[in-house]
């Protein structure tokens, strides 16, 4: 994929990014489906770019209780916290398809030694932005996870989604698992949840792919 192709780089220019790949600050690698691309305690300082593939940001705590906290599609981007503050690592990063991932260096690049060059502003905008953008995908989760039931947290999160993507018929990046780790859920209850629904003209899916039904109230 040509790196100009990719969100966090729009408005760069091909010499820009030439010259940051001139500085060793990135490099690329690839993950099969399943593989740990970052470790919860482990330390980090490089961001992550989804080149391709899924990444999925999980949480695990010490008596094994497993949650998904975002997914990460190509073009997105994870890790640039840690990367900037150095802190262990709260999540693990895990390839939820074969992925491949441009790990880039930011401290050297902000440094202020650069801030003269062309693309020391625009990296500076894209931190400034991803911070917004990561801090509205939490209180995103916050959202869907608030509601009492099975149902409300189904209602949520399947509104919220047809919303973002501007249509009734869409896919999520989740599987039936992964879907009730997002949700805090168990799979069972939500499984039998989503057949009430469908049973009742609210919505139809099949495996990932759901269409959404207005029913009279």
């Amino acid at each position: 994929m040509n790196l100009l192709e990719l969100p966090f780089f729009s408005g760069f220019t091909a010499q820009e990014l030439r010259l940051l790949r001139s500085l060793g600050c990135m490099r690329t690698d690839r993950f099969p489906h399943g593989a740990l691309i970052l470790r919860a305690g482990s330390r980090t300082r490089e961001m992550g770019i989804v080149v391709s593939g899924c990444v999925h940001i999980e949480s695990s705590d010490f008596w094994g209780t497993h949650s998904i906290l975002s997914s990460v599609e190509a073009g997105g981007v994870f890790a640039e916290t840690y990367a900037l503050c150095g802190e262990a690592l709260m999540v693990d990063a895990v390839a939820a398809k074969d992925c491949e991932i441009l790990f880039l260096s930011l401290l050297p690049l902000l440094d202020g030694d650069n801030a003269a060059e062309s693309w020391h502003s625009k990296l500076m905008q894209r931190i400034l932005l991803l911070t917004a953008q990561k801090n509205l995908t939490l209180s995103t989760r916050i959202f869907c996870t608030s509601a009492k039931n099975v149902r409300g947290r189904l209602l949520t999160y399947l509104s919220g989604e047809a919303a973002r993507q501007g249509r009734y018929e869409f896919d999520i990046p989740f599987n039936r698992q992964q879907l009730a780790d997002y949700l805090n859920l168990d799979r069972s209850a939500l499984s039998k949840e989503l057949s009430r629904m469908r049973d009742e003209g609210m919505l139809a899916y099949r495996r990932n792919h759901f269409i959404l039904y207005k029913t009279e109230n």
